[in-house]
Order: C-alpha cells, then sequence, then structure tokens
C-alpha cells in the first residue's frame, strides 16, 4: 500500500510506554485485489515501536479452498493462518508470536450441519479458537452490509442458534460483528446462551455515514443505552478499538494529512472510557483492526491513542486493557 504508507508517514511520534507487552486480538492478513497484507506486512507495523507479544487473526475470507464442500471451504482459512503462524513461531522473523490464536468463519446457519466444519477447523491447527459469522446489515444502501452478507435478524434465526450452540459445548468462542443499532440482537442471544463466551468487535459498529452521517451525539446516545444493556451480560467481552473505519463517519481518510494520537483520542476517547466503566478493565481489550484501520492512521500512532487514553488507569487495568483480557478470552500462553 505505498500511497497509504507516504501519507501515514507524515506524522510520527514517539512511542509511549514502550516496554508495555500488547497482545493485539484483531488483525486480519489477506493478498487480494492489489492488496496485500500478510506476515512481512503485519510484522513490520507490530515492529514500529510498541511492544506487541502475540496477536489474534480474525477472519477476512482469505485462503478459502477453491474446491470441495462449500460449507468446508472457510477451513482453507485456517489452514492458511496456521502456515503464517507456524512461520512466525519458526524465530527467524523476532520475538512476536503472530496469529498465536485463530478466529475463523463457519456458517452457523447449517445447524448441526456446522459440527464437522468447527471439527475440521479445530484439525487444521491448534490456534483455532472460535468462529466470526458477522451480522452487520442495514436497510440503507449508503451502509455496506458485512462481507458475508448477512440477512436481516441473523442473530434471532433458529437454524443460526442450533449452529451457536454447539459453539459452547465444544469450547470455543463466538466474535460478533454487527452496527450499533443491532446490539440489542447480540444482547438477547447472549442471554439466550449465557454458556458461550462472546468478543463483541468494534464497540459493536457504531455507524456516521448515510442516515448517520452528521448526528454522532445521536448515535453515541442510542449505542450507550444498547452498550449498558449487554454489559450485564458476564459471557460478553469487548473489543475496544476499529473505530477508524470510514463507516464510523469521522473522515480521517480524507485529510490531507492523518491524525496524531492526540487527536484520535479526543474525538474517539468516550467510547472507550465508557465501555471500560461499564464492562470494567478485565472485560476489555484493545484491538488494532489492521489494516482496515490502517485507512486512517498508522500502527505505532493507534496504539498511542490507547495509551493516551488509558493513562489514568492502574498498573493492573492497563495489563489487562493491553494484554492479559485477550490473552484469557483466547486461551494464549502469553
Amino acid at each position: 500500500m505505498p500511497d497509504t504508507e507516504e501519507w501515514l508517514a507524515q506524522v510520527t511520534e514517539d512511542i509511549i510506554e514502550p516496554a508495555r507487552p500488547i497482545c493485539d486480538p484483531h488483525h486480519h492478513l489477506w493478498d487480494r485485489g492489489g492488496s496485500t497484507y500478510m506476515l512481512d506486512e503485519l510484522l513490520a507495523d507490530t515492529g514500529s515501536g510498541h511492544n506487541v507479544v502475540s496477536t489474534v487473526f480474525v477472519e477476512c475470507m482469505s485462503g478459502y479452498r477453491a474446491d470441495g464442500p462449500e460449507a468446508m471451504r472457510p477451513v482453507g482459512e485456517t489452514d492458511f493462518v496456521e502456515a503464517v503462524a507456524k512461520e512466525s513461531a519458526s524465530g527467524r522473523h523476532g520475538a512476536t508470536r503472530a496469529c498465536a490464536g485463530i478466529v475463523s468463519f463457519a456458517d452457523l446457519t447449517l445447524g448441526d450441519d456446522v459440527v464437522p466444519v468447527l471439527e475440521a477447523h479445530a484439525a487444521a491447527s491448534p490456534r483455532f479458537r472460535g468462529i466470526r459469522h458477522a451480522s452487520g446489515w442495514h436497510a440503507s444502501p449508503d451502509v455496506r452490509n458485512s462481507h458475508t452478507n448477512p440477512p436481516p435478524g441473523l442473530l434471532a434465526d433458529a437454524a443460526f442458534r442450533t449452529g451457536f450452540s454447539h459453539l459452547g459445548r465444544m469450547g470455543f468462542s463466538f466474535d460478533a460483528w454487527c452496527y450499533h443499532e443491532q446490539i440489542p440482537e447480540l444482547t438477547a442471544l447472549a442471554r439466550a446462551f449465557p454458556d458461550v463466551p462472546i468478543v463483541l468487535d468494534h464497540f459493536g459498529g457504531p455507524l456516521g455515514i448515510g442516515p448517520y452521517a452528521g448526528h454522532a451525539d445521536e448515535v453515541f446516545a442510542t449505542w450507550k443505552r444498547n452498550i449498558d444493556d449487554l454489559a450485564g451480560c458476564p459471557n460478553v467481552v469487548v473489543k475496544i478499538g476499529g473505530i477508524n473505519m470510514p463507516i464510523n463517519g469521522f473522515g480521517w481518510h480524507e485529510r490531507p494529512k492523518p491524525p496524531t494520537s492526540a487527536e484520535l483520542a479526543e474525538a474517539t476517547g468516550r467510547y472507550y472510557l465508557h465501555t471500560i466503566e461499564r464492562f470494567g478493565p478485565q472485560r476489555c481489550m484493545f484491538e488494532s483492526n489492521f489494516p482496515v484501520d490502517k485507512a486512517s492512521c498508522s500502527y505505532a500512532v493507534l496504539w498511542n491513542t490507547f495509551k493516551r487514553i488509558a493513562a489514568g488507569f492502574s498498573e493492573a487495568d492497563k495489563a489487562a486493557l493491553f494484554h492479559d483480557t485477550a490473552t484469557r478470552v483466547y486461551r494464549l500462553a502469553s
């Protein structure tokens, strides 16, 4: 991404608390359509100054099998990422353990038939930890639906819930990706299946485009009500990050110069602080969402933003937010 890299290079900062251990629990890998973000690119970002000791890969339709049963094709992504993880663990690329955890896709609307798919993911990698079946849907043509093209009301679908029920029994977690007005659907799911660990990605997707453009305070108020209700579900934890995408409406990618960490903290800090207040640091984890959020800021600037936001927290709380919650939830060695 040479143009993006040149744009991002306009803003450089000294690294805040460079020794603090970080587990980045949300990034992608891909090589498609002229866009490449593979191990080298990931390690260039994680190695840009912060002490990233491990990462978790989250599904993005990379490396699917080209043939065989349709339901099994996503297992190719686990195969692909397991190979990357092994290469990272070889010691030839530094100390960061990239893809120490893997979150893949399985079509949970298969119901009971999803069990062989989950078993195949687990057989493909000892790092496999769970499933993300994105449910982001909106009626407005100005809001793009999730990459898996979900129908409205997916989380309430009977077949989906049958498939979902197997996650807890098999020891897997569920990553949820929805938009802010859909958070009540996730709350209902979490209450119906209290034994399934659920990770809400990207704050639950507060939108700032289409019908939400210019209505930031109204969006925040709706999101706040919904997130407060969700916080009552003890099986839910939240990834706090992924809020610098174009859909969030801040418009960073349209500026001649990218934002500083101080600017990002000022613009987005209320989402972080409210979520931490409601869920507690033991149920929150900072995430990069790279390379998606790279459209707005560099990796070094992003993690400086997190460190600015967390500056007033205790050492124990910081350890949870930057590392311990993620490694506990995704069952990583460190």
